[in-house]
């Protein structure tokens, strides 16, 4: 079985969201989620019935088994422990990284992201414009629970934001 510590583009369907979603992950980390209606030709599609079968050549990662536990609803999964890679300005890390650390069933809104990332001055008005944008170009939806600040934009479609967001009790 694969470990995925080459990485690629993984896509695995996904009933509940009524459309796929597609993993990039680079030395074991996951760089990218997206949400397409159909996988790049390049992605190598995941079967859920193959993912964690020892006798199966399917690539194993933890992110991949924790997608399926979460979109079944079956648990109040983490993706906290999750290994990522960001290639995204040092503001918008720290916002993200801050972001990250929302629990399961909970929001904020912005003005909370703004008070929790030391990176940002919460007294300037142009904090909450550097919170929405890292929000808007998250390139790791879910992983990083963008749809948990209620008054922010998500990287994710709009559709996969409120199943999301009700997946949690949002």
């Amino acid at each position: 079985m694969n470990d995925l510590a080459e990485g690629g583009i993984y896509a695995i369907e996904s009933s509940y969201l009524e459309r796929y979603v597609q993993l990039g992950i680079a030395s074991g980390r996951v760089v990218s989620v997206s949400f397409p209606d159909h996988p790049a030709e390049t992605a190598q599609l995941l079967e859920r019935d193959s993912v964690g079968d020892p006798d199966d050549e399917t690539p194993d990662h933890p992110v991949i088994d924790r997608l399926f536990e979460y979109l079944d609803g079956v648990s109040e999964v983490s993706f906290t422990d999750i290994e990522i890679a960001l290639t995204v300005p040092t503001v918008e890390r720290a916002v993200l990284e801050q972001v990250r650390t929302i629990p399961y069933g909970e929001s904020v809104d912005v003005k909370t992201i703004v008070s929790m990332t030391p990176e940002l001055d919460d007294d300037e008005q142009s904090a909450a414009i550097q919170v929405r944008t890292a929000l808007d170009e998250n390139p790791i939806p879910i992983v990083i629970p963008d749809h948990r600040v209620r008054d922010g934009p998500s990287a994710a479609p709009p559709a996969v934001e409120q199943k999301l967001r009700s997946l949690e009790g949002l």
